[in-house]
């Protein structure tokens, strides 16, 4: 049975519009990286190394939607062990990281706090369909 099926064209949306506005902001800042672009990359790397043992520790039950199967476990392997949501997480250092590493602060400012609405909407029915999950 899915769940929060109204907040998921919001999240398209800012995750559609993310990439082209990096990309137009980058253009307009001009083809100079800034001079601490290695910082943002490596914290954007650690975010997909994050992002895929969130994916594998999920396995089969990983979705970008938010639906409860009676009779299913809860995952408490992986990153899962240690706090919740780490896929959000991982969004969310995305989101801010790859616009900076091509000096597109407006971008990383903007999207991030549109990214941080959402998350605090989908955290918290995705929160209540894990509650009722586990009963």
């Amino acid at each position: 049975m899915e769940r929060g099926t109204g907040h998921y064209p919001l999240m398209f949306a800012i995750h559609a519009l993310w990439l082209p506005s990096t990309l137009i902001e980058g253009l307009l800042r001009g083809p100079e990286f800034p001079a601490w672009w290695p910082v943002p990359f490596v914290l954007f790397l650690l975010a997909q190394a994050t992002r895929y043992w969130a994916i594998l520790s999920l396995r089969d039950n990983w979705n970008v939607r938010i639906l409860v199967v009676p009779g299913m476990k809860l995952v408490r392997r992986g990153p899962y062990k240690y706090f919740p949501h780490p896929n959000y997480v991982a969004v969310a250092a995305e989101v801010l990281t790859f616009p900076l590493i091509f000096g597109a602060w407006i971008t990383a400012l903007v999207f991030t706090v549109l990214n941080a609405g959402f998350l605090i909407l989908r955290i918290r029915k995705e929160e209540q369909a894990l509650r009722e999950l586990a009963g």
